[in-house]
């Protein structure tokens, strides 16, 4: 568990580089690891590996990372080599207000010394290719009873970044134009994760080191709005610059 890939994530954030071989990683931080890079033949048309291995393929075209959860049993040490096992847990199809959906749920465990140190279940969601000239469902409001907050802001830069530390290929986080013709987006959309692991953070810096996290996704974000944090106790959400609900969570 390399600290420079660590470090490199802190700078990303706005944090200063502050993880040394041997101290904890920070909460989400094991997204940097467990690459599995593919070649561009067993690549979809989304910049994804293809499906059909560890997820299978449920016959829809869009793929989302909808929500997780994660369980801390033991800290994850930087500069000591870790292991990582997953799972399909779940595939299933249901019919949704907007046609088809498939959902599979991924179940991933970080070992390290022979010890537990994190299990992450992870929520994927297929779809269809949207209608672009069908009328978008109205978005939820977010609430505005927080007792913290921080407004955040994103850019290409950002999330370019985000994409290479994650390795994450997924074109809606970079080809403006594939995400506004094929899969309906207004912009280049924020990554999910990287609004959990935000939220992550604001949780670990007011309520202290973790041991369960869970979130969920139910608006994406544009690249170029700014969006605000919110926690009140050990409820979090993100609201969009329009007031509309983007994630929800509880640590």
């Amino acid at each position: 568990m390399d600290a420079a890939r660590a470090n490199a994530m802190q700078v990303s954030l706005g944090l200063p580089p502050s993880i040394e071989a041997g101290d904890p990683l920070l909460p989400f931080f094991h997204q940097l690891y467990f690459w599995e890079p593919q070649p561009p033949t067993a690549l979809g048309r989304d910049g994804h590996p293809k499906v059909g291995g560890l997820v299978p393929d449920m016959g829809l075209p869009r793929r989302m990372w909808a929500g997780g959860r994660l369980r801390f049993d033991t800290p994850i040490l930087t500069g000591r080599r870790a292991t990582r096992t997953s799972c399909c847990e779940n595939a299933l199809h249901k019919e949704g207000r907007t046609g088809p959906l498939a959902f599979v749920t991924l179940r991933h465990e970080v070992w390290q010394n022979d010890v537990l140190c994190l299990t992450e279940w992870q929520d994927l969601v297929y779809r269809e290719d949207p209608d672009l000239s069908a009328p978008r469902p109205a978005a939820v409001a977010a609430d505005k009873d927080e007792e913290e907050q921080i407004e955040i802001s994103f850019d290409t830069t950002m999330l370019f970044r985000y994409s290479a530390l994650t390795f994450n290929g997924h074109r809606i986080h970079y080809d403006l134009d594939y995400a506004k013709d094929v899969e309906g987006y207004d912009g280049l959309v924020v990554h999910g994760p990287l609004l959990a692991q935000h939220l992550m953070l604001m949780a670990h810096s007011s309520l202290g080191d973790l041991k369960e996290f869970s979130f969920r996704a139910t608006s994406p974000l544009m690249h170029y709005e700014t969006a605000t944090l919110c926690r009140k106790g050990r409820k979090l959400w993100v609201r969009g610059p329009d007031g509309r609900l983007c994630m929800t969570a509880t640590a």
